[in-house]
C-alpha cells in the first residue's frame, strides 16, 4: 500500500485550515510545510491578492493571501495566521490562512461535489467533505492561479 498517495484505503488525508468563518481542506500531499507569519516583502505591480515574497531558508517564495484571492472580507493577521507552503502546478507558493487547525482523514465517500449555486467560484472547489457535524470545503489548489498568474509567480521567484 502506498501511503504517500492522497487516497489511502479510500480515505483523504487533509490539512484543515480556517479562512473567515469556514473550514477548508488541502490534500496533505500538496503541503510542504506550515509556518508562522514572517515579514513579507511587497512587490510593485502585482495583483492585489499577491502579498509579496518571503525568504524561506534561502529560497524566494511568492505568497498569496487566500482571503483576497477568494474576495472575502479582509482582516488583519494575528498570532494564529499561518503561511502554508504548497505546490501549485510545479511552483512552490505560500498561502496565507487565518489558522491551521488539524490534519484529518476523511472517508472518500463523505465527499460530495460542490453545490451548483456555490457562492465561491466553483473552479477552486474539489468538493465538500462531511466530517461528523462539520463541512470542509476541499480546495483544488492547482486551480488557485491562472496560467498567466503562475508564469508571473515563476518570474517573481526566479
Amino acid at each position: 500500500m502506498e501511503t504517500s498517495s492522497l487516497i489511502v484505503d479510500q480515505e483523504l488525508q487533509l490539512v484543515v485550515f480556517r479562512l473567515a468563518r469556514e473550514e477548508y481542506g488541502l490534500p496533505i500531499t500538496k503541503v510542504q510545510e506550515i509556518n508562522r507569519l514572517v515579514p513579507i516583502t511587497k512587490l510593485p505591480q502585482t495583483p492585489a491578492f499577491m502579498e509579496g515574497i518571503i525568504n524561506l531558508r534561502g529560497r524566494i517564495i511568492p505568497v498569496i493571501d487566500l482571503r483576497k484571492r477568494f474576495q472575502l472580507e479582509i482582516s488583519s493577521y494575528n498570532d494564529e495566521s499561518r503561511i502554508i507552503i504548497v505546490e501549485v502546478d510545479g511552483q512552490t507558493v505560500g498561502i496565507i490562512v487565518d489558522s491551521v487547525t488539524e490534519v484529518v482523514r476523511l472517508a472518500a465517500v463523505s465527499v460530495e461535489p460542490p453545490p451548483p449555486t456555490f457562492i465561491l467560484d466553483a473552479k477552486y472547489i474539489q468538493g465538500v467533505g462531511k466530517l461528523d457535524d462539520r463541512l470542509l470545503i476541499l480546495l483544488e489548489i492547482d486551480r488557485i492561479l491562472t496560467s498567466q498568474e503562475t508564469i508571473t509567480l515563476k518570474q517573481l521567484s526566479a
